[in-house]
């Protein structure tokens, strides 16, 4: 890249045989002082001497406080604490030297007092300046010499996390970013300065900084910038045509410090994810710790997050269980690796498979069972129907019965909103597990009183990142140079992360009593046109002449918008004002474990048509939508 970059950095034994050189000229130095520098008044002898063993001195002492060990160029507030303490501790080590000799051995001290205090003084000064020299000598060729290759830029956030980032940026000189000024909200902070550059309010003047300076790109280092706020700045930005990048979160830097090149470009996760929501529950901790927890889809997005937070509760056994073999074995290899404390059992296998799912059950007992295991690409379900229903409906009933059967404390199902008034198979799948549990937990608490397994159910929309979503398509259409594929221009979809959504599961599970359907409040739903847009933005292209947006129409069994509660349904607040129940009073269970016996018997006939129409029959709201199943609701 350049010759900066490839300097490499001087061994420990360099800096050590330069801080003793400076050791010693600088005794001399005091020697030359303490004669009004006339050499005939010197005893050459004696000043070679005793600067030879002020050198020695100090080199025994470096060993102690490993003043040498920094990196020149990056020499901090630490490396000139370490020099200071050099110099001091060799100064005493003298002083106690020079009684020693003066009192026991001879009558003339080792060094003259006043040549120690010269010799201490100048070497403070001389072994900090030189250091400093060379970090400020890296700093000029960078945005000097260089200055061809750097890009002005500005950072958003005039606190620590700014600092911190701006000092990050100085010491990596392959990061050719050249600081030319600080914003930030707080008005206390306008016209003050941090390293010489001005601090300006909000990003009222970035328009008119970006025409002065020409600055192309631009880094929000702030700690708790809301969500909101973050989305205004980068909106501004991309306006501009301004790149920005963002500091991560303190957490995953503070204990090994900030370097530049954590600073990463913003993602989009980045603009769709709302202000944390803190479930922090103790309970969650009471219900979870020292208890056997089985985990179906262990291997998905849900599952293996899942997994990840119920270790931190310290569970007896966390059982995997998947049916994916290759991401089940990288997720046991992450637990190797990053979960090493927790416990756990690695199952393959079916959900679908009876003898299977209870041979686990036999084998480990578990009290508490997440099911997210489940097919979830609608359009792939649509083409196989009877996957989704073997997987999604048998699967889950089978789940369900031996559970109860095991005498498990607690069932979470986690469903979708899809299955809210579905036009899809895979929708109308989950909304036929979810009429089961619910139905099973209904006619459990009519005839088992005393005590049976809890079936708590959870709905929420679309993760960011999962497997399979809209965002890591366009990730990938954007990279091949487009053009971007959506459906259609006003489809909308609501999202949050993957860690929120486990979260929720985790909450629902303590929350629960049994029979309860928990919604999450998703906030405001997102235009997928829009998301495409502001992507090819943020991966600094063009929209429609860098890149183009076609629409392919919308896909089979596909809804405009998703929602979270059928028109029948209403909700109950819970102590957490972003989770609510959604009422809905529960099927016969009898009846509906017959209707679903009966699928059963349909699979085995190869019959997509009656298997999606006996689906309809089930979930009567069911109405199948751009799909080849749209003929069976005429019919019916």
């Amino acid at each position: 890249m350049n010759f900066l970059t490839r300097l490499k950095i001087l061994p420990r034994w360099i800096i050590a045989t330069l801080d003793s050189l400076i050791l010693f000229h600088c005794a001399l130095f005091g020697y030359l002082v303490r004669f009004n520098f006339e050499l005939a008044l010197i005893e050459q002898y004696d000043a070679i001497a005793g600067s030879f063993t002020f050198m020695i001195g100090g080199l025994l002492v470096m060993q102690n406080t490993r003043s040498y060990e920094g990196i020149v160029r990056h020499t901090g507030f630490r490396d000139g604490s370490n020099i200071f303490k050099t110099v001091v501790i060799n100064f005493i080590l003298f002083l106690f030297l020079n009684f020693f000799h003066g009192n026991f051995l001879n009558d003339r001290f080792l060094l003259p007092t006043s040549v120690l205090i010269i010799a201490s003084l100048s070497s403070l000064f001389m072994l900090i300046f030189y250091r400093l020299l060379v970090k400020e000598l890296f700093v000029y060729l960078k945005n000097g010499i260089l200055v061809k290759e750097l890009k002005n830029g500005i950072i958003f956030g005039a606190g620590e996390a700014g600092i911190i980032a701006q000092e990050a940026i100085k010491r990596d000189s392959k990061i050719l970013f050249n600081t030319v000024a600080f914003l930030d909200d707080d008005p206390k902070k306008e016209g003050k300065n941090i390293d010489g550059k001005r601090i300006y309010k909000g990003i009222g003047d970035l328009e008119k900084l970006a025409q002065q300076f020409g600055i192309t790109e631009l880094i929000i280092a702030v700690r708790d910038l809301s969500v909101k706020r973050k989305n205004e700045i980068i909106d501004e930005c991309l306006r501009l045509n301004i790149s920005v990048s963002i500091v991560p979160p303190v957490d995953q830097w503070i204990n090994g410090g900030l370097t530049a090149g954590a600073i990463r470009e913003v993602k989009i996760e980045d603009l769709l994810s709302r202000e944390q929501i803190i479930l922090d529950n103790p309970r969650i901790h009471e219900d979870l710790q020292g208890k056997v927890i089985l985990v179906t889809g262990a291997a998905g997005s849900i599952g293996s997050e899942l997994c990840r937070q119920i270790s931190h509760y310290e569970p007896k056994l966390l059982i995997l269980f998947d049916i994916a073999e290759s991401a089940l074995y990288d997720v046991e290899q992450e637990f190797k690796e990053n979960h090493a404390h927790c416990q756990i059992k690695v199952v393959l296998g079916d959900v679908r498979n009876k003898k299977k799912v209870k041979e686990v059950f036999k084998a480990f007992k578990p009290q508490v069972v997440f099911h997210a295991a489940a097919y979830k690409h609608v359009p792939m379900m649509e083409n196989y129907p009877e996957e989704a229903i073997q997987s999604n409906v048998l699967g889950t009933k089978i789940l369900a019965d031996i559970a109860v059967l095991a005498k498990v404390d607690k069932f979470v199902f986690v469903s979708t909103d899809k299955a809210v008034n579905p036009t899809n198979v895979m929708g109308a799948s989950k909304r036929a597990a979810e009429m089961y549990v619910q139905a099973l937990n209904e006619y459990l608490e009519r005839n088992h009183k005393s005590y049976h397994t809890k079936f708590i159910t959870t709905r929420f929309g679309n993760v960011l990142g999962s497997n399979g979503s809209v965002i890591p398509l366009f990730k990938k259409q954007i990279m091949h140079g487009g053009p971007i594929t959506v459906t259609h221009p006003e489809i909308t979809r609501y999202f949050m992360t993957i860690p929120e959504a486990c979260q929720l599961v985790l909450e629902a599970g303590i929350m629960g009593e049994g029979g309860e359907i928990f919604v999450f409040d998703m906030g405001e739903p997102i235009k997928i046109l829009d998301l495409a847009k502001k992507m090819i933005q943020l991966s600094g292209k063009k929209v429609d002449s860098d890149i183009k947006v076609v629409f392919s129409g919308l896909r089979e069994g596909e809804k405009l918008y998703e929602e979270l509660l059928n028109d029948f349904e209403t909700v109950k607040i819970t102590h957490h004002p972003k989770i609510k129940i959604a009422q809905v009073l529960p099927s016969s269970y009898h009846k509906i474990d017959g209707q679903i016996e009966l699928f059963m018997n349909l699979v085995t006939k190869n019959s997509e048509n009656e298997l999606v129409s006996h689906l309809k029959v089930i979930v009567p709201e069911y109405i199948s939508n751009s799909s080849r199943f749209g003929v069976l609701d005429r019919l019916n």
